[in-house]
């Protein structure tokens, strides 16, 4: 399993996913030049993408999806209001367009998608799992849901929000309104709330944690990691020990590697 993580913050995400000799991009937020740029990069080349998965109709998930697949029509996979809600949606190619089931499978790997909490037409998260090896993703969190931590839990990589520190976003320029939104139950997560989330999530389970979508005006990579990286320690998850804690950048790709169970037995 690769995980390449082209670009995370709310100036745009994108991340490419290789595993069962398939390759998916998980949203689409920057610009079709950037996404094969990004993908260049990583010894990705475009047409070899097998499908695109959305997890919300926000500009910053979809900025490239439109230009994306009218070029190398790839299938595009999303919830049907998440579609209609969509402003690129008629640049779409209509045989491009794939409405999002709950599960599915795609050759070997079981994907599943599961609703969350934010203020879209109809938001889930995802996890991707292969030969003993699971992938979760969860962002634009604004409240973490039973369903959520189960959907999640077990991963062996996990791509979750750290959007903000409270103190900063309370403190910081932004008009009162849009502070009530990213606070509410469907804005975005601060950096406690997702630390204990992850607590309940990883439970004795070792895992790579990559904290995403955080916000430039409201968050400093450092505190986002330092405040997960307490909370986590506090509950006996220890930051190169039972967790690997990393984080993501927005204009930087971030990747992982990791052999699946099999490749593990074949050749350990």
């Amino acid at each position: 399993m690769k995980v390449h993580i082209l670009a995370s913050g709310s100036a745009g995400n994108a991340t490419c996913i290789e595993m069962g000799g398939s390759r998916f991009l998980l949203d689409a937020g920057i610009s079709a030049r950037r996404l094969k740029q990004g993908l260049s990069e990583v010894g990705v080349v475009p047409e070899s993408i097998d499908g695109i998965f959305i997890t919300h109709e926000h500009i910053d998930h979809i900025k490239g999806l439109a230009t994306f697949t009218k070029k190398y029509r790839t299938p595009v996979f999303a919830r049907r209001d998440t579609f209609l809600a969509m402003g690129c949606r008629m640049d779409i190619p209509q045989e491009c367009i794939r409405v999002l089931p709950e599960r599915m499978v795609w050759q070997d790997i079981e994907v599943s998608s599961f609703s969350t909490l934010h203020d879209a037409a109809d938001p889930v998260g995802y996890t991707f799992a292969y030969g003993g090896e699971k992938l979760g993703l969860a962002t634009d969190l604004g409240f973490v849901t039973e369903r959520v931590k189960e959907e999640l839990t077990g991963s062996d990589v996990l791509i979750f929000e750290a959007n903000h520190d409270l103190d900063m976003l309370k403190s910081g320029p932004y008009p009162p309104m849009l502070k009530r939104r990213i606070m509410s139950s469907r804005g975005h997560l601060a950096n406690d709330a997702a630390a204990w989330a992850l607590a309940q999530i990883l439970g004795e389970k070792q895992a790579t944690v990559f904290l995403a979508h955080l916000s430039q005006e409201n968050n400093e990579p450092r505190r986002a990691w330092d405040t997960v990286a307490a909370i986590l320690d506090s509950q006996g998850l220890r930051h190169g020990r039972e967790v690997d804690l990393r984080l993501t950048m927005p204009a930087e790709t971030v990747s992982i590697e990791r052999e699946t169970e099999a490749e593990q037995s074949l050749f350990g």
